[in-house]
C-alpha cells in the first residue's frame, strides 16, 4: 500500500505525484437532508438582487391584473348583447331583456315558460353593441399591455437569474481558493467543475423560469379565488374540490422524484471526473493499452446517468398530464354546476356571462399549479443544484491562525523540525517522529524509497497540510503563527509535476512576481537554461501556451517552472525533482544555474537521481516516517548503510 495517500479500487489514471491521495473517488448517492435550509439559501441569493426583484414583483403584479380583469370583460360582453323574444310564426317582439326583465327571467326558471317559448316562440339576439364594443375594446388595450408586461418581465427576470448566479458562482469559486489543500487531493476535480458550471446553470434555468411563475401564480389563485367568491359561492366550493386532491398527488410525487434529480446531478458530477482524468491522463491512458478500461468506467457512470435521468424525467412528467388532468375535471364540476343553476335555478342570480367568467377563473385558478408542476423537474434539479454548490461553500476554510507581524523579507531561512507526526488517513502514519534542523542557506537533500514521506516534508513545511503532532518552526516562530500569505511568499516550490497556465510564457514566468520587469524575467529565463527555445519560438516570450504548455515538451516546461522559481527570488527554495524531465545535457546546466540560485538560500532537494544532489551540505535519508540516516555524500558511501546501497544500486541500474 502507497502510505502516501489513501488508495482506491476503481480504475488508477494518473493523478499527483506521491506525497497525498489520489483523486479517485466513488460517488455515494443520498437523498437531499436540507431541502428547506437549500431553498432559504437560495432565496437569499436572489434577495440580494432586490431592487430588480422589486422591479420583477410589481411587474408580475400588473401583468396578473390585467389577467385577472380579462375573464370578467369577457363576461360583460357576453351580457351586454341585449336579448329580445320574438313570436315564432308571425315575427311580432313578445319581450325584451331590458323593458321586461322579470318575464323574460322567468324562462330561465320555469318549466312552463321554457316549453312554451321553444314550442311557439323565437328567441334572437340583437347586437346590444354599446356595452359590448366598450368591454371588447377594454380588453384588446389591457391584452396588448399584457404582451408588453410580459416582455418586460422576461427581460427583468432574466436580469435577476444572471445577477444571482454571478454572485453564487463568484462566491463558490472564492470559496474554492480558501479550501485546503486536502479538500481537492481528496475530491474529483470534475465534480468540482461540474458544481461550479453545470450546477450553477441549472439554478440559473430555474430562476428565469420558474420565478415568475411562483410570483405571478400566487397572485393568480388568490386574485382568482376573490373574484371567483364574488360572483358565485356554490361555483367555486365546486372548484375547491379537486384542490385538497391535487396537494394530495404533488406531495407524494414530490417526495419520491427528488431522490432521482439529486443522484443525476452527483452521477453527473461523477461523469465529469471521469472524462476529466482520461483526458488530462490520455498519454499515460494509450500508452498502457488502458483504453477498454476507462470506456468501462465511463460507460459505467453513463449508464448509471441514463438510467437516472430516465427515471427523473419520467417522474417529473408524469406531475404535468396529472395536474392537467385534474384542472379539466375542474373545468367540466364548474361546467357541470353553472349549467345545472341556468336551467334548475340556485343561489344567486348568475347570468350566461357569469359562468363564461366563472370557468376562466377556474382556469386561472388551476393553471398556475399545472405550469409550476410541469416546471417541477427543473425545479428539482436547480434545488439538487444548489445542495452541491451549498456542500462546497459550507466546508471548513484553510486555517490560518497566522498573528505575527512579518513579512517575506524578514525570512532568514533558518527551519526546525521537530517530533514532526503525520499521516493522511488514520491509523497510516506516513511520518513518525521526524527531527531535522536546516541552517539558513544550507542544501539539504531528501532521499528514500518511494512512500517514505519526502514529498510529505514539502506540504507540511507549507502548510498545505496540518501536522497530527510536534512542531516545525521557521527562524524560530511556529509556522502556524505565520500568515500563510507571508510563509507561501517566501518559499518556491519547482514540483516535478509542472504547472503552466494558458497565457504568454511571459506572464507564466512572472507568476510569482507580476511587479518583475522584463529585464529580470529574461534573466530568470536565462539562469534557467530556458532563454534557449523561448527565443527560437515565432513568438519569443509573446508565445501563448495551450492548458498546461501541453505545445512545449516536459523537459522545456520543467525549464518554464524553474525560471519562474528564480524570478520570484525565495529565501526558501524547494525542489521536488526539478530535472527529472529534462535530458542529462540540459540537467548539468540546470545543475550550475541551481548553484548560483541556491546561494545564501536555503534549499530542500527531493531527489531520487542521486546524482544531483551530491553537493548538498546534507543529505537526509527517510525510511519508514523516520530519517534513518544523515551526512554529505561521502560521509553517507564510506558508512556503507541505507544510502550507499540506494546509489550502489542506482548506479548499477537497478531499480530502487
Amino acid at each position: 500500500m502507497n502510505k502516501g495517500g489513501p488508495s482506491n479500487k476503481v480504475l488508477e489514471l494518473p493523478g499527483r505525484g506521491g506525497g497525498g491521495p489520489r483523486n479517485m473517488s466513488r460517488v455515494n448517492v443520498q437523498k437531499p437532508k436540507h431541502g428547506k435550509e437549500t431553498l432559504l439559501r437560495l432565496s437569499k441569493y436572489i434577495g440580494r438582487s432586490r431592487y430588480i426583484l422589486i422591479a420583477l414583483l410589481i411587474i408580475t403584479l400588473l401583468v396578473a391584473a390585467v389577467d385577472l380583469v380579462g375573464p370578467l370583460l369577457q363576461g360583460n360582453a357576453i351580457d351586454a348583447i341585449e336579448a329580445v323574444r320574438y313570436n315564432a310564426d308571425t315575427g311580432e317582439l313578445l319581450y325584451n331583456y331590458d323593458a321586461d326583465e322579470e318575464a323574460f327571467a322567468g324562462i330561465h326558471v320555469r318549466t312552463e315558460y321554457k316549453v312554451h317559448f321553444y314550442s311557439s316562440d323565437y328567441v334572437g339576439r340583437e347586437g346590444h353593441t354599446a356595452g359590448m364594443l366598450v368591454n371588447l375594446t377594454v380588453m384588446a388595450i389591457l391584452f396588448a399591455a399584457s404582451a408588453i408586461l410580459n416582455y418586460f418581465m422576461g427581460v427583468v427576470a432574466a436580469k435577476l437569474s444572471q445577477r444571482t448566479v454571478y454572485t453564487m458562482r463568484n462566491d463558490l469559486f472564492e470559496k474554492i481558493s480558501r479550501l485546503p489543500i486536502k479538500y481537492t487531493d481528496t475530491h474529483k476535480h470534475g465534480d468540482i467543475m461540474s458544481r461550479i458550471t453545470n450546477d450553477v446553470e441549472n439554478v440559473s434555468n430555474a430562476i428565469s423560469s420558474s420565478i415568475t411563475l411562483l410570483f405571478s401564480g400566487i397572485l393568480t389563485v388568490v386574485g382568482s379565488l376573490v373574484m371567483m367568491l364574488f360572483l358565485s359561492p356554490l361555483m367555486t366550493l365546486v372548484a375547491m374540490i379537486t384542490i385538497p386532491l391535487s396537494i394530495f398527488i404533488s406531495g407524494k410525487l414530490t417526495k419520491f422524484m427528488r431522490k432521482y434529480f439529486i443522484s443525476q446531478q452527483k452521477l453527473l458530477g461523477s461523469l465529469n471526473g471521469t472524462v476529466e482524468e482520461m483526458v488530462t491522463s490520455y498519454g499515460t491512458v494509450v500508452a498502457y493499452g488502458k483504453e477498454p478500461d476507462a470506456v468501462e468506467v465511463f460507460g459505467g457512470y453513463s449508464a448509471g446517468l441514463r438510467d437516472c435521468a430516465v427515471k427523473a424525467r419520467v417522474w417529473g412528467s408524469i406531475m404535468g398530464p396529472i395536474m392537467n388532468f385534474l384542472g379539466n375535471l375542474q373545468y367540466v364540476l364548474v361546467a357541470a354546476t353553472g349549467g345545472a343553476m341556468i336551467l334548475f335555478g340556485g343561489p344567486g342570480n348568475i347570468s350566461i356571462g357569469n359562468i363564461q367568467s366563472m370557468l376562466s377563473y377556474s382556469k386561472n385558478f388551476t393553471r398556475p399549479i399545472n405550469q409550476i408542476a410541469n416546471q417541477y423537474s427543473t425545479i428539482l434539479t436547480a434545488l439538487a443544484g444548489a445542495e452541491r454548490i451549498f456542500e462546497i461553500m459550507d466546508g471548513a476554510d484553510e486555517i490560518d491562525e497566522g498573528t505575527v507581524s512579518m513579512t517575506p523579507a524578514d525570512v532568514e531561512g533558518n527551519i526546525s523540525f521537530r517530533d514532526i507526526r503525520f499521516s493522511y488517513v488514520e491509523g497510516e502514519p506516513v511520518l513518525k517522529g521526524l527531527n531535522l534542523e536546516v541552517g539558513k542557506g544550507k542544501r539539504i537533500a531528501i532521499v528514500g524509497a518511494t512512500g517514505s514521506g519526502k514529498t510529505t516534508v514539502v506540504n507540511l513545511l507549507t502548510r498545505f497540510y496540518e501536522l497530527d503532532g510536534g512542531q516545525i518552526t521557521v527562524d524560530g516562530v511556529d509556522i502556524t503563527h505565520i500568515p500563510k500569505a507571508v510563509l507561501r511568499r517566501s518559499i518556491a516550490i519547482v514540483l516535478q509535476d509542472t504547472v503552466l497556465f494558458r497565457d504568454t510564457i511571459r506572464n507564466n514566468i512572472k507568476y510569482g512576481a507580476q511587479d518583475a520587469t522584463d529585464e529580470d524575467m529574461k534573466r530568470a529565463a536565462r539562469h534557467a537554461k530556458a532563454d534557449i527555445f523561448i527565443e527560437r519560438l515565432p513568438d519569443g516570450y509573446d508565445t501563448v501556451l495551450t492548458e498546461g504548455g501541453s505545445n512545449l515538451s516536459q523537459g522545456q516546461r520543467q525549464l518554464l517552472s524553474i525560471a519562474r522559481a528564480v524570478l520570484a527570488d525565495p529565501k526558501i527554495l524547494i525542489l521536488d525533482e526539478a530535472t527529472s524531465s529534462v535530458d542529462t545535457r540540459t540537467e548539468m546546466h540546470i545543475q550550475q544555474a541551481m548553484v548560483a540560485l541556491m546561494k545564501n538560500r536555503t534549499s530542500l532537494i527531493i531527489a531520487h537521481r542521486l546524482s544531483t544532489i551530491r553537493d548538498a551540505d546534507t543529505i537526509v535519508v527517510l525510511r519508514d516516517g523516520v530519517i534513518a540516516e544523515a551526512g554529505n555524500h561521502e560521509e553517507l558511501l564510506a558508512r556503507g548503510g541505507e544510502y550507499a546501497k540506494l546509489y550502489s544500486n542506482q548506479f548499477a541500474g537497478i531499480a530502487t
